[in-house]
């Protein structure tokens, strides 16, 4: 599939409000990706000329695009074929509706849904659906209207799609990384725990699927380390003369980033013990209070909790061939044994830990 143009929309103030929007404008096509996890959620076809060529693999069923008028009137494919489009009744016959096409009157779209796969067809106004006589009952007074859009996605409705987990035919064997906690003890970082997930490498079946756990503490060697690195999203740096592990860098891959999409989303949780607040009321007693930073709490909520030492650091990313930065600066905000780097939205773009010097 050629992606010679591509387009990327999200909204920069609240990235987590919608989906990250992928438009490949030559092949006619939009993948939408969860705000959250960051994985392929739906596929929406917007020009089905585009992607002629493609086939549709459904249970029972596997419809190249192109051989729809082939298969229902059992004729050869000419060399303008590919033109052709398939029309609602024809899509019918091939994938068999179990239950009546929705018809959106705003948009004058019929809507034939099936599990994880819907089509969009454009009726005239004129059109007086009864769609309880089947398809066959709409009146179309110019040609049989065909596909204009298709929606692959997963789930039994369109309008409410969740992302799957990885496929297992992804993974080729790979570490990929489900969530991280930090180890903490007397407000100082130890180290990270990592939830990893594998494959067999053979198999392609959930059994195949290979969960575990791993630490990786502060002081760690290399050979430590390299066997625990999962997807590539955080950074592990060294000291150069002990050749141990000095300090973890969490990565968010928040859009609007400099290094967005470098890395996977850390799906961490980071503990943190904080005295009473003034204002708080509820205990009779001055009792610790714990929260978990995740790599979506917004800065506003977590300044409001925490005391960061001094003004913040402005930091200004560039490479050494290209000195612009588009995305702008960030500020990174300190806190114990932690750098908080934050965008100008509010996100956190990346939490540094490291070993500090009384616990080293």
């Amino acid at each position: 599939m050629s992606a010679k143009r591509t387009f990327f929309k999200r909204i920069q103030k609240a990235p987590l409000g919608t989906d990250l929007i992928l438009n490949l404008s030559n092949d006619g096509i939009q993948l939408y990706f969860d705000p959250i996890c960051q994985n392929l959620k739906v596929i929406e076809v917007y020009n089905m000329k585009a992607v002629m060529n493609y086939q549709i693999r459904y249970p029972h069923c596997l419809c190249p695009l192109k051989e729809f008028k082939c298969r229902q009137f059992n004729q050869n494919i000419k060399a303008n074929y590919f033109e052709v489009l398939p029309t609602i009744e024809q899509i019918d016959s091939s994938f068999g509706a179990t239950h009546p096409a929705l018809y959106d009157i705003e948009k004058q779209l019929m809507i034939l849904n099936f599990p994880g796969l819907s089509f969009s067809f454009p009726i005239d106004p004129k059109c007086q659906p009864d769609l309880s006589k089947g398809l066959g009952s709409l009146y179309l007074p110019n040609s049989p209207s065909t596909v204009s859009k298709m929606l692959i996605y997963s789930g039994q409705d369109s309008t409410d799609t969740k992302p799957p987990p990885m496929p297992l035919a992804c993974m080729h064997n790979l570490t990929y990384l489900e969530s991280l906690q930090v180890i903490r003890k007397d407000n100082r970082t130890k180290g990270i725990r990592l939830h990893l997930y594998t494959d067999d490498g053979r198999s392609r079946n959930a059994d195949s699927k290979q969960s575990f756990t791993k630490e990786l503490l502060f002081g760690a060697t290399c050979q430590e380390v390299a066997g625990g690195l999962g997807a590539p999203n955080k950074d592990i740096l060294f000291d150069a003369k002990t050749q141990k592990a000095k300090k973890f860098v969490l990565h968010t891959n928040f859009p609007g980033h400099y290094n967005f999409n470098m890395y996977h989303r850390c799906n961490f949780e980071l503990p943190i013990t904080l005295p009473r607040h003034p204002g708080d009321t509820s205990q009779l007693i001055d009792l610790p209070v714990d929260i978990t930073i995740q790599s979506v709490t917004l800065w506003s909520t977590l300044s409001a909790r925490i005391k960061p030492r001094g003004n913040p650091v402005v930091l200004h990313r560039s490479s050494s061939t290209n000195t612009s930065n588009p995305f702008g600066s960030t500020f990174c905000h300190a806190y114990q044994d932690i750098i908080f780097e934050v965008m100008a939205n509010g996100h956190i773009a990346s939490v540094t830990l490291y070993e500090s010097e009384e616990a080293a």
